[in-house]
């Protein structure tokens, strides 16, 4: 028998997917929390929220399984109600409510006022800016726009995350100047198109003029910037991370492919050759910058000729990081008209031949730091290690430092200079100087 109140009730929140799902749980956890609400994020709960990913094929089952596991954790009498937000909830909501009908209610991705009145909270305006933070306090998310309106063929995101609204100036410094007083040193900028910053609201461009702003929060030492479309990118831009010692020498700017007949199909607006010059541009502006991007193999019509190109050009850039991942058939994108006539096993094994190339090429570089010294931020201790980034890393994703925990102490989310003594392909091992 049941004694527990209403408002005794832990609400457990659940984060899949991406960067900006982690953001939009914080968002979500800060209201509760505001509304007094007791809320945990993935540890036990009398209620359960699951942010959903819906992006590809991987990601949609990684959903569907954390779901139909607390269903069955609900009908086991071990949860009282499971709730269901986010992009897969967005996307595919009558099919989950017809094939998973246990779930107490389904939300999609800018539905928060509404789940937070099925969870017995009211949506606080004057919160805006509030988050309580997932991340360790040294590190935080700053998601500087929703949604996205360019027409790549391969993506669903604005099936889910409608189009593109980017977030004012003034409550992005705010919140920034918030997460600062927290503890927050590296601020990672996220959306799903940094490139397309302001045009809705200054008419133009406006990364360059925010970035501007966000160096004046006191306390933020990093600025990090994720996600940047190629087309159209603001070359000011360039020119602040070269003069702005906050600006992290570091871009994510996923270009997907090189051959420009594919690039053509999967409406990228850039051929082989564009791509190139902006590449030179940004080595030529900013010599020291560690670009990291994505590619996506197996996509319609990819002969082995072109997968060679894609090879040839990994190789002849040497990008600092990469990420690789096989086409997923979505439906609804305009790519779904075009046969996915590039078996599983072969878009697999493409990957693995990137990756290995990638590989090679992460160690040359990294051997090539081997006695010099680098300003780290150290994120956790693991073991006999203290993990720790360069500048030219970002957190999950990049390579780390490590440095020995037997004979030093250094305290997590603190900076410290390291001299590398020994580099692995994606690891640094260093000391301290």
């Amino acid at each position: 028998m049941r004694t527990k109140s209403v408002g005794k009730k832990k609400i457990n929140v659940v984060t899949l997917g991406c960067s900006k799902n982690v953001y939009d749980s914080e968002v979500l956890m800060s209201q509760l929390k505001a509304n007094g609400k007791e809320v945990v994020h993935e540890d036990r709960g009398d209620i359960v929220v699951i942010n959903t990913c819906g992006f590809i094929d991987n990601a949609k089952e990684e959903s569907i399984n954390t779901i139909l596991d607390y269903v069955e954790a609900k009908n086991r009498g071990e949860v009282e109600k499971v709730f269901v937000t986010g992009c897969l909830s967005e996307r595919y909501k009558p099919d989950l409510v017809k094939e998973i009908p246990d779930v107490d209610q389904y939300f999609g991705t800018r539905d928060l006022p509404m789940l937070l009145k099925h969870l017995g909270a009211d949506y606080k305006h004057e919160l805006v800016g509030e988050r309580l933070t997932t991340t360790p306090k040294h590190y935080a998310y700053l998601k500087i726009s929703e949604g996205c309106d360019r027409p790549c063929s391969f993506c669903a995101i604005p099936l889910m995350r409608g189009g593109h609204m980017s977030t004012p100036i003034e409550k992005l410094v705010l919140e920034a100047q918030k997460l600062a007083k927290k503890g927050t040193k590296e601020l990672i900028l996220i959306a799903q198109d940094l490139t397309y910053y302001g045009l809705d609201l200054y008419k133009k461009r406006a990364l360059g003029d925010l970035l501007k702003e966000l160096v004046k929060v006191e306390g933020v030492e990093w600025i990090r910037l994720h996600y940047a479309f190629p087309s159209g990118f603001p070359e000011d831009v360039l020119d602040i991370i070269r003069e702005e010692p906050k600006v992290c020498n570091y871009i994510d700017i996923p270009l997907q492919h090189i051959n420009s007949d594919l690039l053509k199909s999967m409406k990228r607006g850039t051929t082989h050759e564009k791509t190139d010059a902006l590449l030179g541009k940004f080595r030529e502006k900013v010599p020291d910058m560690a670009i990291r991007t994505t590619l996506i193999v197996g996509y319609p019509g990819e002969t082995e000729e072109r997968f060679q190109e894609l090879k040839d050009w990994v190789r002849e850039q040497k990008f600092d990081r990469l990420g690789c991942f096989t086409y997923s058939h979505e439906e609804n994108t305009t790519a779904y008209v075009l046969e996915d006539d590039i078996p599983q096993e072969v878009k697999e094994a493409r990957v693995e031949e990137i990756m290995e190339l990638q590989s090679q090429i992460s160690w040359e570089k990294n051997q090539e730091k081997v006695g010099k010294i680098f300003r780290c931020i150290f994120d956790r201790k693991e073991g006999n290690y203290f993990i720790g980034r360069t500048e030219y890393d970002s957190p999950d994703v990049d390579n780390t430092v490590l440095v020995s925990a037997e004979d030093t102490y250094i305290s997590i989310g603190e900076f410290a200079e390291v001299k590398i003594t020994l580099a692995e392909e994606f690891d640094l091992y260093g000391e301290l100087v």
